[in-house]
């Protein structure tokens, strides 16, 4: 028996419509404790030695210091902030960003307010 080639293509699409209608479906949920994902913001925060902040303001004086952690805070509070110490400055250091990118990413956001902003990775102590 000699098909064309229309007819082996027919012949073709049925079987794998056929199969296809054999296919499983299904839903699958996924259910977890409500720690993980406080667990996940707590990596976050948790410091590497591959880390990079931003630099927002530094002064002599603490109480300044203070008020621009504050003001940072008002404005911003998707991010950590911290204010160091290194003599003689207090420094506000914002973020914890796992990789140069992601702290380029929200230093645009913050350059917009602080555009004396650095990014830098702190020195450990290793």
């Amino acid at each position: 028996m000699k098909l064309n080639n229309k007819t082996l293509c027919l012949v073709i699409l049925g079987y794998l419509l056929t199969l296809s209608a054999y296919a499983q479906q299904g839903t699958v949920n996924v259910t977890q404790d409500s720690d993980i994902d406080k667990l996940l913001e707590f990596k976050k925060d948790i410091k590497t030695s591959k880390v990079y902040k931003i630099q927002v303001y530094q002064n002599v004086d603490p109480d300044k210091a203070q008020r621009e952690k504050s003001n940072f805070l008002n404005t911003y509070n998707d991010w950590p902030v911290e204010i160091v110490w290194n003599t003689p400055n207090y420094k506000v250091w914002v973020g914890n960003f796992a990789t140069r990118l992601e702290a380029e990413r929200a230093g645009v956001q913050i350059k917009k307010n602080y555009m004396n902003a650095i990014i830098f990775q702190p020195k450990t102590d290793d």
